[in-house]
């Protein structure tokens, strides 16, 4: 059976959680580790705690996968006589490689904003402080009609969605001229000769990202020996990607009713709100972890409240003079539920990418460190 290596793991992780929407203070991706080696099994936690690690060893892990960084500031020393410095050691010593997903991870369209998002009933979100977008771009290639649907069908998979539809393209027919030179080689006509052919020309919308694959797929789909194809930088503003969300319940509730329901869907122990209980609650903003810094987006937005973690009493404060409520749900709450979420996405996509002998394991004994 396939086995992958620990590069390989990375690239399906970036895809997960792409490191260009890290935040610049962030350090996600790999921690520890040898990209060469072989992956057999895979643990997901939320931290890399002395336990945690220990957990991926006793089950024969040689990979351990976590929201927060093991090495988060620069370091000047590793030395076991501190407990990071330890916990690197045991690491290296026990070939446990370390990857983290931070705030890539958070940003990412379908990572944990999003499924907090999903979990707190909030929909037709959109980023709560927008930190980059998507720069697109449009493809134009010229085809005979009879190779139409070969290559739309080898473009299609690079094409950018618009809205709640997929495989988006548009042909029109025209006529193409050309003369092939000495030594061409031409899938039409004959050397010296100008040659008139009925043509389509078919247009799609890409991630600019996306134009080297999308131009590769198309060369090789192609019948010419030299295709013509345009590819034109757009102003159109493709997707935004940020942190926080920004969305509307289904029905709207009261803050006291909401805070119970927040409670009761990430199994707190139990949280804290500000503002009064009987104000009605529609629009939410939410960022987990810590996201108080996040208050005045909310506020720009129009949000009713602002739901995340790690409140201060100065925060609350400013929420009460700023006239939104504030529930605080922890830290904790608001991110173990990544765990599920990337072992169950990274073990689809590993199973996709052929890799038979790779089993991810969620972690089972992480606990808040605080008590309520």
């Amino acid at each position: 059976m396939k086995t992958p290596k620990l590069s390989d793991i990375l690239g399906i992780i970036n895809k997960i959680a792409p490191p260009r929407l890290a935040e610049s203070w962030d350090n996600s991706g790999l921690q520890v580790g040898n990209p060469d080696a072989g992956i057999e099994r895979i643990m997901v936690a939320l931290d890399a705690t002395p336990a945690v690690m220990e957990a991926a060893r006793n089950s024969s892990c040689q990979l351990l996968v976590t929201h927060h960084p093991l090495l988060f500031k620069p370091l000047k020393t590793i030395s076991t006589a501190t407990p990071q410095g330890k916990l690197i050691h045991d690491a290296i010593r026990s070939d446990l490689a370390v990857i983290s997903i931070h705030t890539s991870y958070d940003v990412a369209e379908g990572g944990l904003n999003d499924l907090l998002a999903e979990r707190l009933g909030v929909s037709g979100c959109r980023p709560l402080q927008s930190a980059a977008g998507q720069e697109l771009a449009k493809l134009v290639v010229f085809v005979p009609g009879d190779h139409l649907d070969r290559v739309r069908g080898a473009l299609l998979p690079w094409a950018e969605a618009l809205g709640n539809y997929r495989e988006c393209s548009f042909s029109a027919p025209g006529q193409g001229t050309f003369t092939p030179l000495t030594g061409a080689t031409p899938f039409i006509g004959a050397v010296g000769n100008r040659e008139q052919v009925s043509e389509q020309r078919l247009e799609l919308l890409l991630d600019r990202r996306n134009l080297p694959r999308a131009v590769r797929a198309l060369l090789a789909a192609h019948p010419y020996e030299e295709p013509a194809f345009d590819i034109y930088p757009l102003l159109n503003e493709g997707r935004q990607f940020g942190l926080g969300r920004i969305g509307s319940l289904a029905q709207q509730t009261t803050l006291a009713d909401y805070a119970a329901r927040i409670r009761e869907t990430l199994s707190a122990p139990g949280l804290r709100y500000a503002g009064d209980p009987a104000a009605v609650i529609r629009k939410v903003a939410l960022c987990s972890g810590s996201g108080a810094s996040l208050l005045r987006d909310a506020v720009r937005c129009g949000a009713d409240v602002l739901v995340t973690g790690d409140v201060k009493y100065h925060d609350a404060r400013d929420a009460h003079d700023l006239g939104i409520a504030l529930i605080d749900a922890g830290h904790f709450p608001s991110e173990i539920i990544m765990v599920d979420d990337v072992a169950e996405r990274l073990g689809r996509m590993v199973s996709e990418a052929g890799y038979e002998n790779c089993r991810i394991v969620p972690c089972r004994i992480e606990s808040d460190p605080l008590r309520v």
